[in-house]
């Protein structure tokens, strides 16, 4: 698999790199407005440890929403299945961002990768620690699952997501008032802006993602993450919520759980198979990376990965 895997990337990256239509850059971020939309990235991990890369595999990003992923596990590892009391498991069909829809269900958000979820999911982790404590124990959690200790948060781009981040800041608040937040607002939105600030390359985030591609193990380190029952969880939650009102495209035409964030990046994981990032700063309409999801939808159909069948 190795030479095909390569093979594939490859062209794959030089494919993506003629594409004149390449989205939108997420400018109501001033730090994101800044990077360059002709950027791509691609890395695989495949199930015998081998690396494939090509573009900017290795350039650091900002991860953004892909961030909840390793968020969503270390709160369900503090706190269990009692997270599912606080937030949902079903698709949004609405923005990452709606208010709306968290008036509407007073208080519950409907899944934990909807920005009211994430927030959630950081209150459950801030919970008996300092903001600074909680951070400290999410970049760690990363640095242990991707085998990296360099990864880091970017300071600029969480200070400009704190000085513009009023629609955050307002569904804390309305979290809040339902006490779906049991910590001050303000604690809680620094952490959720930090560990959203956190920079990885493709390269990183494939090796970070290895722990839900092949079933709750660490392949390098050994042991268990999670359990292979909260891995499959996690997927499922990835499939069917991980690119927000643009979920069910994404499953329909990718076939494989993933995660996106508007930073451009994509964390796609294929049970048993491989954990794949990749990374094109331009977004859709969704806040998804376009170039980004057509990558991985060439890659799915060429490697025969959509988990529905070849």
């Amino acid at each position: 698999m190795k030479e095909a895997l390569l093979e594939a990337v490859t062209a794959i990256a030089a494919a993506m790199a003629t594409r004149s239509e390449r989205g939108r850059v997420a400018d109501y971020i001033p730090e994101l407005a800044r990077v360059d939309p002709d950027h791509f990235g691609i890395a695989v991990v495949d199930a015998d440890g081998d690396v494939a890369v090509a573009g900017d595999a290795d350039a650091p990003f900002s991860i953004q929403s892909v961030s909840k992923v390793f968020a969503l596990t270390l709160a369900l590892g503090k706190i269990g299945d009692g997270l599912w009391r606080r937030v949902g498991r079903e698709p949004s069909g609405n923005a990452f961002n709606s208010i709306t829809q968290l008036e509407y269900e007073k208080g519950i958000p409907r899944n934990p990768f909807i920005n009211a979820g994430a927030l959630v999911v950081t209150d459950a982790i801030l919970s008996g620690h300092t903001p600074k404590v909680a951070l400290g124990e999410i970049l760690r959690f990363l640095h242990f699952v991707a085998d990296d200790e360099t990864i880091f948060i970017d300071d600029k781009v969480a200070k400009s997501e704190q000085d513009t981040g009023f629609r955050n800041a307002a569904l804390a608040n309305y979290l809040r008032a339902f006490e779906n937040l049991r910590n001050p607002v303000e604690m809680v939105l620094g952490v959720y802006f930090h560990h959203c600030a956190i920079a990885m390359s493709c390269r990183q985030l494939a090796m970070a993602g290895r722990y839900l591609a092949f079933g709750g193990r660490h392949p390098t380190a050994g042991g268990r993450v999670v359990s292979s029952e909260r891995a499959k969880r996690i997927n499922a939650l990835m499939l069917t919520c991980g690119h927000y009102d643009g979920s069910g495209d994404f499953a329909f035409r990718v076939g494989i759980p993933a995660k996106s964030g508007v930073g451009g990046g994509i964390l796609g994981v294929v049970p048993g198979k491989a954990s794949i990032a990749v990374w094109s700063p331009g977004l859709d309409g969704q806040g998804n990376s376009l170039l980004g999801s057509e990558a991985l939808e060439i890659l799915s159909r060429r490697m025969g990965w959509s988990i529905f069948g070849d």
